[in-house]
């Protein structure tokens, strides 16, 4: 990404200020650099609203905008920094939350930004199917959904927008990688188990489709070994789930629609004697865990998800579209077709590049 050493920059600057917090405290927002409230209860949504036309005025210094995360985990933390760094280039007042993977509490603190005055939120979705809930609650904010697409995406528009990931080339890069390897062995039928992230969400469907597409469009036979395994992306969870199967069922690769559990299958493999170097498995995100089971040998590959770059461009699309611009102006992303989704591009990270990524 191009943005890397501009976000990387902006971030060193902050840290090197004291500036930056840690989980934890109020909800008092500050320019550029608002400390989170993840362990607060939402504001009270009922109170008064500001009067008509306010939420789309400048806050002093920029816009004031509110990021609400479906929950605190290593990647949208990342990807809150990159938000960060946006708003401290653009002098946009941030606030942010976390709804601890509560939809009414996700709701509650939209409302809470559209009382307060607030030009904008950015929300990273509970639940696919709430879009338009959200884009309702916001009134005259507009929206942007960042990383997890809404499932209906007909729902964007003027007033509201996505920026994220193209998961259909997350789950393929995936694929194109266990065709190639298993090709090498001259190997065509291909016994996997797959590590499920949520199901219903859009990119828990779309990685595991895609994977299974791109196995098949490079020659392989994919075949379940088992049924898949719905481990919610956590780690405990996959390492628990397939733990029984390790030893009981054939198999030659394990996939995971995410490096979390991927990682838990490395630890299941470990913790019965098994040698995880012995068969691929695949994750997806390139977490700080993800790129060391890389370097380590034990992940055979992962797919890099610019969690920066996702929270940067969600930022500048918000104070584009209140300025009436082109939603990816002043970024390296495209869009597609309506000019309402802004790409964020994947990028497949295997063990001879992965210090390539731990220094970034």
């Amino acid at each position: 990404m191009k943005k890397k050493r501009l976000l990387a920059t902006l971030l060193a600057c902050t840290m090197l200020g004291g500036v930056l917090t840690g989980c934890g405290g109020g909800s008092t927002s500050t320019p550029a650099d608002s400390s989170n409230s993840s362990e607060t209860e939402a504001p009270d949504a009922s109170a008064e609203a500001p009067a008509e036309g306010d939420a789309a005025a400048p806050a002093e210094g920029g816009y004031s905008m509110t990021l609400i995360m479906s929950l605190r985990d290593e990647f949208l933390s990342a990807l809150e920094e990159g938000a960060k760094s946006a708003a401290s280039e653009l002098g946009v007042t941030l606030s942010t939350q976390d709804a601890n993977n509560d939809t009414s509490k996700l709701i509650q603190y939209i409302e809470s930004a559209r009382n307060a005055g607030d030009s904008a939120v950015l929300v990273n979705l509970v639940d696919a199917e709430t879009a338009q809930q959200c884009i309702d609650a916001a009134g005259d904010m507009k929206v942007v959904f960042v990383n997890r697409a809404p499932a209906d995406t007909s729902v964007l528009g003027e007033n509201a927008a996505f920026v994220g990931s193209n998961e259909m080339t997350s789950g393929g890069y995936q694929g194109q990688f266990l065709a190639e390897y298993f090709k090498e062995k001259g190997q065509t039928d291909v016994r996997y188990l797959l590590l499920q992230g949520t199901l219903g969400l859009v990119h828990t469907t779309q990685r595991t489709q895609s994977v299974i597409e791109q196995m098949k469009a490079g020659g392989l036979n994919p075949i379940e070994a088992a049924a898949p395994l719905v481990a919610e992306y956590d780690r405990s969870t996959a390492m628990d789930m397939i733990s029984p199967l390790l030893t009981t069922t054939e198999y030659d690769c394990i996939i995971a629609n995410n490096d979390a559990m991927a990682l838990g299958a490395v630890e299941a493999m470990l913790a019965q004697g098994l040698d995880p170097k012995s068969i691929p498995i695949v994750g997806i995100d390139a977490t700080v865990d993800g790129l060391q089971a890389l370097v380590d040998g034990t992940l055979a590959m992962t797919v890099f998800q610019d969690p920066n770059g996702q929270g940067f461009g969600a930022l500048k699309a918000a104070a584009n579209m209140i300025e009436g611009k082109p939603i990816n102006e002043g970024t390296d992303y495209e869009t597609d077709e309506t000019g309402n989704i802004v790409w964020v591009p994947f990028e497949p990270v295997t063990p001879d590049k992965a210090s390539e990524y731990q220094n970034r």
